[in-house]
């Protein structure tokens, strides 16, 4: 086995609920609707995180469901409502933005694709560094006016741009499609519609 880098930024492109019946189901019944107003062919939808690689350890960030009140356990940084701003003060409406050190990507084993995106010490610190500024607001809504839904791609987007990566190559694999990615781009950009 190769020893990790000294130094990295990773992307991992995972299908829309690998593992998980409930949010796989609820995708493609999304993705099939979006389809037909769209007027375009379904495709496959993907959720991303990353990992970040420095001398002291690795790092998994990415947003989730929040499944019990220890998020301290899992690096929660912030949390936001999902659907209904006012549906947030139930757990079961609420989501997490996990910043683990140790940490792992409960669906790692089925990404289709990785992407390193960075390669050196000062963009992947960075990506540390502004973590803890991610806005947080209505998962699956465009709360913020960009023309896109926020979400986890919405997370992982925002974080790339304001560290200094260069996302503009960045695509889902073949057929797919990433939700919420423009949102954090233009999020990150300060280029919301408002």
């Amino acid at each position: 086995m190769n020893a990790s880098p000294r130094a990295a930024v990773d992307l991992f492109w995972i299908p829309l609920g690998a593992g998980g019946h409930v949010v796989r189901a609820s995708g493609r019944i999304y993705e099939a609707i979006d389809a037909v107003v769209g007027r375009r062919p379904r495709a496959d939808l993907y959720h991303s995180a990353l990992t970040v690689d420095l001398p002291a350890g690795r790092t998994v960030i990415e947003s989730a469901p929040i499944p019990d009140d220890r998020g301290s356990d899992r690096g929660v940084v912030a949390e936001g409502p999902v659907g209904l701003r006012v549906l947030g003060r139930f757990r079961l409406f609420r989501y997490e933005v996990r910043c683990w050190r140790g940490g792992v990507i409960p669906d790692e084993a089925y990404a289709v694709e990785t992407i390193r995106v960075a390669a050196d010490a000062v963009r992947a610190r960075r990506v540390l560094d502004v973590i803890g500024s991610v806005p947080t607001p209505v998962w699956g809504r465009d709360e913020l006016h960009t023309g896109d839904m926020w979400n986890s791609n919405s997370l992982v987007a925002w974080l790339l741009v304001r560290a200094g990566i260069d996302v503009r190559w960045l695509r889902p694999p073949a057929g797919g499609r990433a939700p919420g990615w423009d949102a954090g781009v233009r999020v990150a950009r300060g280029a919301a519609r408002g």
